[in-house]
């Protein structure tokens, strides 16, 4: 039996005032403060795929931030959403959705820094799923 757990993150910064959200975990990226907040879709948040979906979606948004920023570029906000299938009791495969608001930014550019943020995130390197992004920009 196939289940889904899924978990969404909202990562927002910005390089001048050095000011983030108010958030569950933060810290400092390149002398800038950052935040993200992780928030259950489904579930009571209890369950280990759910917290891995909450881990992930705010790993790679930050990621994600700091590979923009690495660019050149100012992200207004990423939003990234994590969904963790549980399948026999592994997991096989992992679904990531993200959103990125950023001034100046391409697709093409886009698509090449989230495919490094994929391959270097942390909590990515954890798992032996198949690991799928789909990256739009507004």
């Amino acid at each position: 039996m196939q289940i889904k757990r899924s978990a969404t993150a909202h990562w927002a910064g910005s390089g001048k005032d050095g000011k983030g959200t108010l958030s569950s975990a933060s810290g400092v990226l390149n002398e800038a403060q950052y935040g993200f907040k992780s928030r259950f879709e489904d579930g009571i948040g209890t369950n280990p795929e759910e917290l891995i979906a909450a881990a992930h979606s705010g790993c790679f948004s930050m990621k994600l931030a700091f590979n923009l920023q690495a660019a050149n570029f100012i992200a207004d906000s990423i939003d990234t959403k994590a969904i963790v299938v549980l399948e026999n009791g592994a997991i096989p495969e992992i679904q990531l959705e993200t959103t990125v608001k950023a001034v100046g930014l391409t697709v093409e550019k886009l698509n090449e820094l989230v495919a490094d943020a994929k391959l270097n995130c942390p909590i990515s390197k954890l798992f032996n799923a198949s690991i799928s992004v789909k990256a739009t920009l507004i």
